[in-house]
Parts: C-alpha cells; sequence; structure tokens
C-alpha cells in the first residue's frame, strides 16, 4: 500500500483486504436475453428490451429509431411483431409484442464489446455471475463476476458475510450522459428487492462493528435506495432510478467493488461520488498507468467512502 492509499491487489486477496464481520451485499440478478433486431418497412431498428412492465407490454431502447411513431408495427425474425405504443424520444421506446420476445432474443453484451458475429457460447456463461438466480436483467452486474466459489469458501472462512439482493440492471445503464450538466441526466428506473434476510444481515452486521461492502453500483444503489434517514435498511421492493451524484448522503455502503468506468457515464459519477473526485482521478491514472482493464470484463477497484 502506498501513501496515497493506493495499492495493486488480485480479486484473490480480498478477504485479507476485509476483516472477521464485514458484510458483502451482491445482487442475484440473473441475465436474459435482451436483443432484438427488427424492421420497420426498409429500416434495421435495433432493440434491447428493459423491462417488462405491469400492462404486459416492454420497455425498451431502440437504435435507429428516430421515425417510430406510436401505432408504428415492427416485423421480427420468425413471425414476431410488436406494435410500438409510446416513443417519447431519446431512443425509448415501449413495445406490445404478438408473443414472447425474450424467445428470439439474443444476449445483450455492452456496445464496447466486439462481437460482430453476436454474443459467444462463451459469453452466455461468462456474462452471468456466481451468484445469478432471479431472472430480469439485461446486464450483468459486472463486479460479481470475479466471485468464484473458491473465493466465497476463503470469506466464509474469514468470517465476512453475504448477503444477497436483487436489481434487474437495465438497458440504460449503457446510455452515456450527453449533458454538459450531470444532473440533467436521468437514469431508467430498474426492478429491485431488497428481503427482510438482507436487511437483518445488514443491522446485524453494523450491530457488530462491521462494514457493509457493496458489490457493484447497482447494490450501492439498492442499499441507498432502501436506506432510511438514520441509515437503517428496511426490506424494500419496487422500481429505482435512484442517480447518485456528488454531494450525495451515502447512509449504508461503507465500501464499494467496482470495476473501472468509461468515462461520461452515470457509473463514473457514482464512483467520483463516493470515494471522491480527487481521489478515482488518481486511482484512474494509476489504473491506466498499470494497463488496468477497464469496463465489464475488466478488472476491480475496491473503494473505501470518502469523507
Amino acid at each position: 500500500m502506498r501513501r496515497d492509499g493506493l495499492g495493486d491487489h488480485r480479486v484473490s486477496d480480498l478477504p485479507s483486504l476485509l476483516a472477521p464481520g464485514d458484510l458483502l451485499v451482491v445482487n442475484d440478478t440473473r441475465v436474459i436475453p435482451a436483443q432484438l433486431e427488427a424492421r420497420r418497412g426498409a429500416a434495421r431498428i435495433g432493440l434491447t428490451l428493459d423491462r417488462p412492465l405491469p400492462d404486459g407490454t416492454w420497455a425498451a431502447l431502440a437504435r435507429n429509431a428516430r421515425k417510430l411513431r406510436a401505432g408504428d408495427t415492427l416485423t421480427l425474425a420468425h413471425g414476431l411483431t410488436a406494435e410500438v405504443v409510446a416513443a417519447p424520444g431519446d431512443g425509448a421506446v415501449t413495445l406490445r409484442f404478438a408473443g414472447d420476445p425474450t424467445a428470439e432474443a439474443a444476449l445483450a453484451l455492452p456496445p464496447y464489446i466486439a462481437r460482430p458475429d453476436g454474443p459467444t457460447v462463451d459469453d452466455a456463461a461468462d456474462y452471468q455471475t456466481v451468484f445469478a438466480a432471479q431472472e430480469g436483467a439485461v446486464a450483468a452486474p459486472t463486479a460479481a463476476l470475479h466471485f468464484t466459489p473458491r473465493l466465497l469458501d476463503a470469506l466464509a472462512a474469514r468470517g465476512v458475510g453475504l448477503a444477497r439482493v436483487t436489481l434487474h440492471v437495465g438497458a440504460g445503464t449503457f446510455l452515456p450522459i450527453r449533458t454538459d450538466d450531470i444532473t440533467a441526466h436521468r437514469l431508467h428506473a430498474e426492478r429491485g428487492e431488497l428481503g427482510e434476510a438482507a436487511a437483518a444481515a445488514i443491522a446485524d452486521a453494523r450491530a457488530r462493528g462491521g462494514r457493509i461492502v457493496a458489490v457493484g453500483t447497482t447494490a450501492l444503489r439498492l442499499l441507498e435506495t432502501a436506506a432510511q434517514d438514520d441509515g437503517t435498511v428496511l426490506p424494500w421492493r419496487g422500481d429505482t432510478s435512484l442517480y447518485i451524484t456528488p454531494g450525495f448522503r451515502f447512509r449504508v455502503a461503507d465500501m464499494l467493488m467496482t470495476n473501472f468506468h468509461i468515462p461520461r457515464t452515470s457509473l463514473m459519477v457514482l464512483v467520483g461520488a463516493f470515494a471522491g473526485h480527487a481521489r478515482i482521478m488518481a486511482a484512474y491514472a494509476h489504473a491506466v498507468a498499470g494497463g488496468y482493464r477497464f469496463a465489464s470484463y475488466g478488472d476491480a477497484s475496491l473503494l473505501e467512502r470518502g469523507t
């Protein structure tokens, strides 16, 4: 560990970096197939499913969708069609499918992962975490991709606890910030749940003096969504569009394990808010100089909450 607080470690070192009584909070969402190709006349339109809505329609993001209007019909493979119910702009659309769209969909890898011929067989396994259980995400909570059964055994032997929450990562996580004013950016709603077992584990760890370690920005956002003003966490279920920017008062998470993020994203804003802008800039400069890999299939960082 250097004087500036930066150090180089492997993920397998995590048990030695945490203390008995600390609690890891992980996101157990499971990625569903969400990438579709559609046509409106001669125009090709790429669709990424976001989430099912209570009325049976789907929220989605569409590429090459400037001319889409409510009432349009899209044609997909194998005779599947979709009616455009709403197209409010910025690529967002609401679609009513004549059938199950996930049956025809492919894995929706982030756009910066080059797959000219589509996701590979390896991606189907590599893009799911060891915790994946609750189907509904269109993107993986990638900080948890680093975990293996062997690492979990080592953490348990160290006395580090584990709590599972669910936040179904939506397609909006891929959207860049396009405004100079970061507070003008908006996140799309994502479905989540923090159950009684997780709330009890957090309360117990806090009572024993343990730290709450969010594994991934999705777990952190869900924790802070469910947090009360006094820092307690109650069971919670619903939609969250919590967008964490500098000045946010963190009430639950003491540490954050997360991958290195790309510029002009809400994820980059979040880590700056959590650890402090200057510390993040120093850490990212260190990572670049050291050849660290960024984004979904990249390396991880372990951040302490700034003061």
